[in-house]
């Protein structure tokens, strides 16, 4: 009698043996399909990142030659305004006229020194909108990546 229930015993134990392998091996399929998704969702948000930061360096550099270029025609403009106005002060037949002169100049230089600075505030802030709208989205984009890891 001992000798069939152990023989018994030894057939319960080969199905659990037999069980436990079966879910070990559903359970390391399923495992390893939800880290081949994770891994594909994370390789996706580092793609589309790498697009992102191309996106921002390249609406940057356009808007740094931009306002290089600005830069640039105003102050080859406010040269030679400054040597026309030199001429006239010079060239005037009194010291009255010659400090009209020179006062008109000195507004219009400031008038124009203004809007200048003013337009280049604008372009810079501009340029800083489009370098960063992009990069607006990453954040959220990786939240949505680990909470979806989580989830799965």
């Amino acid at each position: 009698m001992a000798k069939s229930k152990m023989a018994g015993e030894t057939i319960k134990g080969a199905e659990h043996i037999e069980a436990a392998a079966k879910n070990g091996a559903e359970a390391l399929k399923s495992g390893f399909e939800k880290a081949s998704k994770n891994y594909n969702q994370v390789l996706g948000y580092g793609k589309e990142t790498v697009e992102a930061y191309v996106k921002a360096a390249t609406a940057a550099g356009k808007s740094a030659e931009t306002i290089h270029n600005e830069i640039y025609a105003f102050s080859k403009q406010s040269i030679e305004d400054s040597i026309v106005a030199t001429k006239a002060v010079l060239g005037s037949k009194s010291v009255h006229e010659a400090f009209e002169l020179q006062t008109d100049f000195a507004k219009t230089a400031f008038d124009h020194y203004v809007s200048q600075v003013t337009k280049l505030s604008e372009m810079y802030t501009s340029a800083a909108k489009q370098a960063f709208e992009p990069l607006q989205g990453r954040v959220q984009a990786w939240v949505d990546v680990v909470q979806n890891s989580r989830a799965a």
